[in-house]
């Protein structure tokens, strides 16, 4: 194929060169404004391929680089993430598509599906789960895959996100046990109707107002699903005031919280009359608080 450049960065591929200099450039060009700069110039060219990374990386010395990559680079060097100029994201073991209508869901947020399946252990597994604040379906379906005689309701404020979570649902053969509704917590009686679970899985905005954000995060993902007012506790307040009539009994709500809030929200689910425990990421920051009504035995 013939040449072509970006930005002074010239791409050809085929021959004996194949992907491995462009692949190169395009870390080199990435380096500012990426802490993983080699592995989005692959995901980029893969996607651009058409193929999956370990594809292309098998096949590097033999493929051509596409027409269309060095504009999905310079998407990337202006900061936009990698999983929107893909459409896609993986979280637990599930592909999900993602667009600027939603959070892109974090590795961090599996701590929420991993303490799900501890908390459950040696127990009847859930047959109903909720998710507050769905955005594209990533906890709710990762609990479906891991449960897979429950059923579950994904609500979000967005009617543009519900409708990415009911296309993932769909995708990944989920939407049998999946449903979607559009409600606004901030609103009075959201949770009319709902009925009680076993198992309540939440990751709200908690980020304080004024915080400064990356320029990835800042400029491209939704800002709603981001913060939560000058204290970034607003929605843990409104949630916790409401869980106990949406849990059952015997059921756990499992929410993420920001690295400093594990105290604060401790204590805002103790006024409302929950036990909790607290659960770290791989990384060693608090991620995880799981809420109970009471002692939780193993069901008779």
């Amino acid at each position: 194929m013939d040449g072509f450049a970006y930005r002074g960065i010239g791409f050809t591929g085929g021959g004996m060169n194949g992907l491995a200099l462009p692949l190169r450039d395009a870390t080199d060009a990435l380096t500012p404004v990426s802490a993983t700069p080699r592995l989005d110039a692959e995901l980029l060219m893969a996607h651009a391929l058409g193929i999956d990374r370990s594809a292309m990386l098998l096949r590097q010395h033999d493929l051509d680089v596409p027409a269309g990559f060095a504009a999905m680079l310079a998407r990337r060097v202006a900061d936009e993430p990698v999983a929107y100029i893909t459409g896609m994201q993986a979280f637990w073991d599930l592909d999900l598509h993602v667009t600027p209508d939603v959070l892109i869901p974090r590795s961090d947020s599996e701590t929420l599906i991993e303490v799900a399946i501890a908390g459950f252990a040696g127990r009847d597994a859930p047959a109903r789960i909720l998710d507050l604040g769905t955005g594209s379906g990533a906890l709710l379906l990762a609990a479906l895959s891991v449960f897979g005689d429950a059923e579950g309701v994904g609500i979000d404020a967005s009617a543009a996100a519900l409708a990415v979570a009911s296309g993932n649902a769909a995708r990944l053969g989920l939407a049998a046990r999946a449903d979607f509704e559009r409600r606004d917590w901030t609103l009075d009686g959201w949770a009319d109707g709902l009925g009680q679970f076993d198992l309540i899985l939440c990751n709200p905005p908690y980020i304080e107002d004024e915080t400064p954000l990356a320029p990835m995060v800042a400029r491209h993902e939704p800002h709603s699903a981001l913060f939560a007012g000058p204290d970034g506790l607003r929605d843990y307040r409104i949630l916790l005031k409401t869980l106990e009539k949406l849990l059952k009994t015997n059921g756990f709500a499992i929410f993420e919280i920001g690295f400093n809030q594990s105290k604060t929200v401790e204590k805002l689910g103790t006024d409302a009359g929950f036990s909790s425990e607290l659960t770290h990421d791989l990384s060693g920051n608090p991620r995880a608080l799981r809420f109970s009504l009471g002692i939780n035995e193993p069901n008779r």
